[in-house]
């Protein structure tokens, strides 16, 4: 007989051979890794005011939301969730999915769909490239980046409902995405922008706000004709994702997003926890000041062990060091997790051919003694990458 899944052995070896072959390792409750690889950016998945969060809400409503949010899934809680981040983020309504990639998947097929334009980032995070495929719209990939290219899609597109959609802080780099410039356009086209945020909430905020997130920043918040999605698994050290807008689209949202009306509700758990770090990123703001001041050190670190990797001020979390093929970033990554540092590494097709990297992501909790360690370990390995790179 023909094994129908026999390609598998193939395709597994192509990826091996190539240095793309991925691992799942599971973390043990205590390591002796200092930790650049997660994106638990203020250091709170393991706050004992968040972990109460969680456990309150287990005991009060259970495991878990026990169906669907338009069925048994809508708790008093996530309604208390909803209405806390809309105020934070300065939306008239938010919406609550169980993760970010939901809220992508459900904010951009429910505001396009067929006969519709949807301009797309080069650089999207894959929830909305996958969001944008299965809208059934017509799909430009655009540089979001020059609002002129947008502008010019936007001035030939024959379609009434236009959507244009761009990560905030891009997720492997930290680039702040130009969101005023891109509003203007897209207010004087008659297109709606969806910014993620997935990496600005609890990063980036106006000083009024620290850690409101990037379009709170640029003055955006609450604008008609902007919308925000975000993850509450970074900042907030939880898990489960938030659509922010005006009342109108949160309600059209309920009434067409599918991955909202046919998905299981957040567990009660995560939702509780996420709440209770929304109330300490309000009553601690200075974590947001904590992890930029730890992303500049780390940075330093880099740019000294790796002059040649052209490493840049960072503007959010990330510190990328590019190093090139894949075999270099994990041989980096290896090298420096048997040092005692635990450093995110990214392959193509999350990065372009050429340009494998380590992605170090800060923490506002990140000690001296841990920068020290940072400072010493990447001192230590990234020349031997270098000697590497040099010899072949």
């Amino acid at each position: 007989m023909t094994d129908p899944l026999a390609w598998l052995d193939e395709t597994a070896r192509a990826r091996r051979a190539a240095g793309l072959r991925r691992t799942l390792s599971p973390r043990e409750v205590v390591e002796p890794l200092v930790d650049l690889a997660s994106n638990d950016y203020l250091g709170l998945a393991r706050d004992p005011r968040v972990v109460e969060g969680a456990v309150a809400a287990t005991r009060t409503w259970g495991a878990g939301s026990t169906g669907s949010r338009l069925v048994t899934g809508s708790t008093r809680l996530h309604a208390e969730l909803e209405e806390a981040l809309a105020a934070f983020g300065g939306a008239e309504a938010g919406l609550v999915f169980s993760s970010g990639y939901t809220a992508n998947l459900g904010a951009v097929t429910a505001l396009s769909g067929r006969g519709a334009l949807v301009v797309s980032d080069v650089a999207a995070h894959a929830s909305l490239v996958d969001a944008a495929r299965l809208s059934r719209a017509r799909v430009v990939v655009s540089r979001c980046s020059v609002p002129a290219d947008v502008d010019a899609v936007l001035a030939a597109a024959p379609e009434t409902r236009r959507l244009v959609v761009t990560d905030g802080v891009d997720s492997v780099d930290g680039g702040l995405a130009p969101l005023r410039e891109l509003a203007a356009v897209c207010r004087a086209r008659g297109a709606v922008l969806l910014v993620d945020d997935a990496h600005g909430l609890g990063v980036r905020g106006p000083a009024s706000a620290p850690g409101a997130g990037l379009v709170a920043e640029v003055g955006l918040a609450g604008e008609r004709g902007v919308v925000v999605t975000a993850t509450l698994s970074k900042s907030l050290g939880s898990q489960g994702g938030v659509v922010l807008g005006d009342a109108d689209v949160v309600a059209h949202l309920v009434d067409a997003a599918r991955s909202f009306i046919f998905d299981t509700g957040l567990a009660p758990a995560a939702a509780g926890a996420a709440l209770a770090a929304l109330h300490v990123l309000r009553e601690e703001p200075e974590r947001v000041a904590a992890l930029h001041a730890a992303a500049v050190a780390v940075a330093s670190s880099a740019r000294s062990a790796a002059p040649w990797a052209g490493v840049a001020a960072p503007t959010a979390a990330m510190v990328p060091v590019v190093l090139g093929e894949p075999e270099l970033a994990t041989a980096a990554r290896d090298a420096c997790a048997t040092a005692g540092l635990r450093a995110g590494c990214f392959r193509p097709p999350s990065v372009p051919e050429g340009t494998s990297r380590l992605r170090l992501t800060a923490r506002a909790d990140l000690s001296t003694a841990d920068l020290a360690l940072v400072d010493r370990v990447l001192a230590e390995v990234l020349p031997g990458v270098r000697g590497t790179v040099l010899s072949r």
